[in-house]
């Protein structure tokens, strides 16, 4: 075991877990931030996607030890009161079916658009390329990034 002081959401939080414990398990049963889900586990269908110094990452696949002093945003962090663009664009083009790969389509998304205001068709599609909707909502979320890459530009 050993001490950890992470920046989670802007806030220092301080675990004392194993150095190889995936974040995506520090961040759901240690700080109990649970909008991070738990898909397939070896890094493959986005659903614990979070950003790392602005990024989008794995947390399933990204060990506590490897964070460093690095700040990490999880879906809980992305807005105060869940008025992202990405978010209100979600819900405007009624995006989630089941729901549960969502987070992560959102916070990979908002890493596209930190890096890439105004992003092609086929630029969203190679970024969001790997994170799986077993709804099948793909339309919908291109939809929902180009509206809100739209009103955040």
């Amino acid at each position: 075991m050993a001490v950890y002081n992470l920046t989670i959401n802007g806030k220092k939080q301080q675990v004392d877990v194993d150095p190889d414990t995936p974040m995506l398990w520090v961040l759901r049963d240690h700080i109990n931030l649970v909008g991070t889900k738990y898909g397939c586990g070896i890094g493959q269908c986005g659903a614990c996607t979070v950003h790392l110094d602005g990024n989008a990452v794995r947390s399933c696949s990204l060990t506590v030890d490897k964070v460093k002093d690095q700040k990490i945003t999880t879906i809980e962090g992305l807005s105060a009161n869940g008025d992202h663009p990405l978010q209100e664009a979600w819900i405007a083009h009624d995006v989630p079916q089941c729901g549960y790969c969502q987070a992560g389509q959102v916070m990979n998304a908002a890493s596209l658009l930190s890096n890439n205001s105004n992003p092609s068709d086929e630029e969203i599609a190679g970024a969001m390329n790997g994170n799986i909707c077993r709804c099948g909502t793909y339309t919908r979320i291109k939809a929902a990034i180009k509206t809100a890459a739209t009103k955040m530009g």
